[in-house]
């Protein structure tokens, strides 16, 4: 069900490699040639920055070297795990100035270590947490993230997500599908989403965008957040507990660290109520996940929409028998507009770093 993702993550590195350019000559022989080319590229490539791709293996075939760049790409081996292929190609890891990976590939202290030279890593991913950005500040390596980039597509997500759900959308088509030749349509009736109170877990931009749009419903909007938000009129609870027991509804958009680990256990899904609705936009984690399904199934929860999972890219079979459950494999951030913003943001944030230049949308 992953590799919609996979195929969309393999469309923005292409574009990248197409279209990044440092100052510098180009490229001339590939890792596998013979070792007396292997020579001249060693020779003629010192200074060019090397950038890792760190993603699906079947980028390998795709970004390959080519003689009319001037940077030199790196992928990993398609038979050895990232970390043996650094640790097999020692000049390789040791020339990395800069890595380029999606949120499905984490770099963690080990990974990190392996790479003396590394300077700058440059993710697609809204979050954070497959980075070991503790490592990264103790070597002073520069991150760059996406910013603000998919803010609306996600909270158009989380909308849609929730909309389903009340209105038993994915529910409703799945047994027209099956009864199109019945005389009687018996299908699941909704719920109204209008006046409902919702509650947002991480009132950032994603928060405030989930937050306007449902304004437009007539929503009746509170939220938690790490700090109240002195400019925000919306009702301020300190807990995730509170918040749950004044709202019916609760929407994930917070980051996933560890204290937000497992912020929605059985405590607070039991306080939303057996009419209550779960949204997950952020990460999977945020949820206790074998939680969530108990309380699915025995009633203490009315439904859940979830674009994120606790172990991706595996999801929970459970899941798929539930009528009143919403499922989206990480889809959030992927459309038209979001792979085209993507491309740039990663383009100039590479090109910004190798000009000496701030990075356009720093972490760290």
């Amino acid at each position: 069900m992953f590799f919609i993702i996979y195929r969309c993550i393999i469309f923005v590195m292409f574009s990248i490699k197409n279209s990044l350019h440092f100052p510098t000559q180009p490229i001339m022989a590939h890792k596998n040639e013979t070792s007396q080319n292997t020579t001249v590229e060693k020779s003629q490539n010192n200074n060019l920055p090397k950038l890792f791709i760190h993603g699906p293996l079947k980028l390998s075939s795709i970004l390959q070297p080519h003689p009319s760049h001037n940077f030199h790409i790196l992928n990993p081996s398609p038979s050895l795990p990232l970390h043996q292929f650094i640790s097999t190609d020692p000049h390789h890891a040791s020339d990395i100035a800069a890595i380029f990976c999606t949120g499905l590939y984490p770099l963690n202290a080990d990974i990190l270590r392996l790479l003396p030279s590394l300077r700058v890593i440059v993710t697609s991913s809204a979050g954070t947490d497959h980075i070991d950005l503790s490592e990264c500040r103790r070597r002073g390596i520069q991150v760059a993230g996406v910013g603000d980039l998919f803010s609306d597509d996600v909270a158009d997500m989380a909308v849609a997500l929730l909309i389903d759900v009340f209105r038993k959308i994915t529910a409703a088509d799945r047994c027209l599908r099956r009864q199109l030749q019945s005389a009687s349509w018996d299908f699941p009736l909704g719920f109204k989403l209008s006046g409902k109170k919702v509650g947002i877990v991480g009132l950032g931009r994603i928060g405030l965008e989930v937050a306007q749009r449902l304004e437009a419903f007539n929503c009746i909007i509170s939220y938690n957040s790490r700090n109240k938000k002195p400019l925000v009129s919306y009702p301020f609870y300190s807990t995730v507990l509170d918040l749950a027991t004044n709202t019916s509804i609760l929407i994930l958009c917070c980051e996933l660290n560890n204290q937000t680990r497992h912020i929605i256990n059985r405590e607070v899904m039991l306080a939303l109520g057996k009419g209550g609705v779960i949204v997950n936009v952020g990460r999977g984690a945020l949820i206790d996940e074998k939680e969530l399904l108990r309380c699915l199934i025995e009633g203490e929860i009315g439904g859940a929409g979830l674009d994120v999972f606790e172990n991706e890219p595996n999801v929970p079979k459970e899941f798929f028998a539930l009528d009143n459950v919403v499922l989206s494999p990480h889809a959030a951030v992927l459309t038209s507009e979001s792979f085209s913003g993507i491309k740039q943001l990663v383009e100039q944030n590479l090109i910004a770093f190798f000009s000496n230049k701030p990075l356009i949308t720093p972490v760290i």
